[in-house]
């Protein structure tokens, strides 16, 4: 008790400190970061494609959820902690990382209301917060499965004793999310449930043995420890943050599914569980920028190469094995071979039907990029940023925000003889409901990544309409208009409307995919260094009214694959700036199988637009070849058929796939003139 004291009195001296840093990640007193998150408050999307689905999440997402969420007979959610604060009575349902789900719900509701400030949604979040707090245990602990059980049965359950109870995982988003409310509101009720959390978490493991401290999976916890840190300044929580990392590897049954088979200082390559392993790696991001331990870098880009240049889809996904083996056993050392789920595979395994691709996993590709992002100021990281959000993140929800993907594959056809254990399409509810609130919350948050600022200036990575309102780090106000219609069009003007009376750069990134960009100034070429993958840096004393504009040719490409890669040689992929592009069956002539569908290396495609759902959509359309087939049955191989004939083929974002009912679906077709 004494200690939770101490710790809430240092977040009070620390909060009045802080008073000014209210981004996403509190990176600005971070020594090693060298880039920071605006406030949350600062971007506001204005017209197009980000204010869009902005739109569709204040109004649509964030209550369906809280609708299934406060169902007891859909979801028993919301009801595990009305039953654990004593307000009903009952036995805990569903799985027990539900807590950790409203958690995220909750992060996305109050980014929701750090732009809108409905008061309805303020009521709402303080309604959850209060039972949460009468759900947490004296000593901190809080955990609905375990609460509920002790509640109905006392002494016959207790904390950790299940290692697939997802107990950190829980409290990890719980801290996330009280330091995101607290920036958004100034409250601190949940801040405080929060502080006695960690501090819980840091006493247990204090005195925990090496084995019970594997429970640690889904380490959310690892980015959590560190933002309580930032946001109340207690030393103790980075000793936690920093313990965390250490203890890996140090228990005598470690598997490559959870990457703690050996000591992370150790690991070079991205192994097991694709959502464990992208949280690791972006909370010892976290960890390095507090504490500079080059030792973790030394893991993280070895580890961050082998994802991008061998292991990622080209939408940004991760995790290509619903299950698999451990690539430690490629030597085939029997006793070294482990069984992995929903995991990286080995390096260039990556099939396309059967991707797992879970949303949280392509979620956690964002968050690592962005904190490496923050630690070294590279365009690459903002790059797939960029691409995970385009793609593999907007992929896992409906236009209209009502129906989710768990999976992302990346082809879909009806003709294959099994069922995959997720679903083939979009449902409303999934038993293993973690992706949609996390993706719910990570649309909502967008604009968090839109810019960052450093000490030379302002850094524009994801590019929409908008204004910013912020202050650069001396607390000076900075006041930016954007306007564009990307990611359908490349220009991009920015139009300043206060600024200080000084040199302020803004560095524009240029996206590594594009070329010939250009930037003018006032109408007049900028006269700067301009290139692909790196940002442009125009620095001026900038007066009101001065205009900047960024223009992006864009063009349908073409996109092959390393030869290595065996499900997708010889075929091709389109992409239209950050977008990656498929082809539904329902944009083809009837009885055309679209694995019958070749794609000539010189087709021309035209962008138009198109609507689907009531949602402005830039299709791809061009002529492409259908080969002749006399169909498959009871046929593994037969002769060529040489004959092709012309068809009309429309591509559209791959995001967008199945929102017009279920019909088969392909990103790569194959490539060829017949």
């Amino acid at each position: 008790m004494k200690g939770t004291i101490i710790s809430i009195l240092l977040c009070v001296a620390a909060l009045t400190i802080n008073a000014q840093t209210k981004g996403l990640t509190n990176t600005l007193r971070s020594p090693h970061a060298k880039m920071h998150s605006v406030n949350i408050h600062d971007v506001t999307w204005t017209k197009g494609f980000w204010a869009e689905r902005f739109d569709v999440c204040k109004d649509t997402m964030l209550l369906n959820m809280w609708r299934i969420f406060d169902d007891p007979e859909l979801s028993h959610a919301y009801h595990n902690f009305e039953i654990a604060a004593g307000y009903k009575s009952g036995e805990h349902k569903d799985p027990p990382f539900f807590d950790g789900d409203m958690y995220k719900w909750l992060e996305g509701v109050a980014a929701v209301y750090a732009i809108t400030k409905n008061p309805e949604l303020d009521k709402l979040m303080d309604k959850f917060i209060e039972t949460v707090r009468l759900s947490q245990r004296e000593d901190g602990y809080i955990h609905t499965a375990t609460i509920v059980a002790d509640k109905n049965n006392p002494g016959a359950k207790k904390g950790f004793e299940e290692r697939l109870h997802f107990e950190t995982y829980n409290m990890g988003h719980l801290m996330t999310a009280a330091c995101v409310h607290y920036r958004v509101t100034g409250k601190k009720s949940f801040l405080d449930i929060a502080v006695k959390t960690t501090d819980f978490l840091y006493n247990f493991y204090k005195t925990a043995t090496n084995e019970l401290a594997r429970s640690a999976i889904c380490p959310s916890h690892y980015m959590g420890v560190v933002e309580m840190y930032r946001t109340t300044r207690d030393p103790k929580y980075l000793e936690l943050s920093k313990s965390l990392i250490d203890i890996r590897g140090m228990v005598e049954n470690g598997t490559d599914d959870n990457q703690d088979r050996i000591p992370f200082r150790e690991q070079k390559t991205a192994m097991g569980h694709a959502v464990r392993s992208n949280y690791l790696y972006a909370g010892v991001a976290d960890v390095y920028m507090e504490t500079g331990d080059k030792t973790l870098l030394e893991c993280l880009h070895p580890i961050w190469d082998d994802v991008t240049y061998r292991k990622m889809y080209i939408t940004g996904g991760c995790g290509a094995l619903y299950d698999g083996t451990s690539p430690d056993g490629t030597a085939y050392e029997p006793d070294s071979i482990q069984k992995v789920h929903q995991s990286y595979g080995r390096a260039y395994q990556l099939p396309q039907e059967t991707a797992h691709n879970e949303t949280c996993a392509n979620i956690g590709n964002m968050l690592w990029n962005f904190r490496m992002m923050q630690l070294s100021e590279n365009p690459k990281y903002a790059d797939i940023i960029e691409l995970t959000y385009y793609n593999s993140i907007l992929s896992g929800i409906s236009l209209d925000g009502k129906k989710y993907l768990y999976t992302n594959p990346l082809s879909q056809t009806a003709n294959f003889p099994y069922s995959l254990r997720w679903g083939d399409f979009r449902q409303e509810y999934i038993t293993c409901f973690c992706c949609p609130p996390n993706t719910v919350r990570t649309i909502a948050e967008v604009s968090n990544y839109a810019y960052a600022i450093s000490d030379k200036g302002i850094y524009c990575n994801i590019y929409g309409s908008n204004n910013l309102n912020t202050k650069d780090t001396d607390g000076k106000d900075i006041s930016i208009t954007q306007e564009t219609d990307y990611p359908w069009d490349g220009t991009i003007k920015l139009t300043i409307n206060k600024t200080l009376k000084k040199d302020l750069s803004l560095f524009l990134r240029i996206p590594g995919w594009s070329n010939d960009a250009t930037i003018t100034v006032n109408g007049s070429d900028a006269g700067i260094n301009i290139s692909s993958g790196a940002y442009a840096e125009v620095k001026r004393v900038w007066k009101k009214g001065d205009e900047i504009v960024l223009s992006i040719p864009l063009r349908p490409r073409l996109i092959e694959s390393n030869p290595l890669v065996e499900e997708t040689r010889n075929q091709v992929a389109v992409m239209y700036g950050p977008m990656v592009y498929c082809v539904e069956s329902i944009d083809l002539p009837d009885n055309t199988p679209i694995y019958d569908i070749v794609i000539p290396g010189d087709i021309q495609l035209q962008p138009k637009a198109v609507n689907i759902e009531g949602n402005k959509i830039i299709a791809l359309q061009g002529i492409a070849k259908k080969k002749s087939n006399s169909g498959w049955d009871k046929q593994l191989y037969r002769e060529i058929h040489p004959e092709t004939k012309n068809i009309n083929i429309s591509f559209i974002p791959y995001y967008a796939w199945n929102n017009r009912g279920n019909h088969d679906m392909s990103v790569w077709l194959r490539l060829g003139n017949r």
